[in-house]
């Protein structure tokens, strides 16, 4: 089993097999709209212009567990982005990461590195194998992670 072998709703509600990003280097981030990691989206943001085009995705999942710091549905997430970030990259539907309504992607993520999730914006490296190869706590800014992600897109 691998990273591949799940099937999440985007943030229009649709399904999306995670099969389509097989052989690319992903980066899988919860992430909040109203939290004091927040401005990591413009460290992602960049990531992701960087290294998009060397088969490098980045989704993002956001996360209204820690403290209700992602308010709004999707659209108002979205605008939120898009307008102060300019993020380009996939973003998925709300999710729960920790509990007994933690969404199956995540609860795959925890068994492979470190179990609990303890805020927003903890980031799990995926390898072009759809394995698990790195976890970074929510404190590990985006730029800290170059070294990892360029590691894996040479593979």
């Amino acid at each position: 089993m691998n990273v591949y072998d799940f099937t999440v709703k985007d943030n229009k509600g649709k399904e999306v097999s995670l099969s389509k990003y097989e052989g690319k280097v992903l980066l899988i981030v919860n992430t909040a709209t109203k939290c004091g990691l927040t401005p990591q989206y413009e460290g992602l943001e960049s990531l992701y212009e960087k290294y998009r085009d060397q088969g490098f995705e980045i989704l993002d999942f956001p996360c209204n567990q820690f403290a209700f710091q992602a308010p709004g549905n999707a659209e108002k997430i979205d605008s939120f982005c898009s307008l102060n970030y300019n993020t380009q990259f996939p973003r998925f539907e709300k999710i729960k990461v920790n509990g007994r309504d933690t969404a199956p992607l995540y609860k795959y993520l925890k068994e492979q590195i470190h179990g609990r999730i303890q805020w927003n914006f903890a980031k799990f490296l995926i390898d072009k194998n759809g394995n698990v190869v790195e976890r970074f706590s929510p404190s590990d800014k985006p730029e800290t992670l170059i070294n990892s992600i360029e590691s894996q897109l040479v593979k």
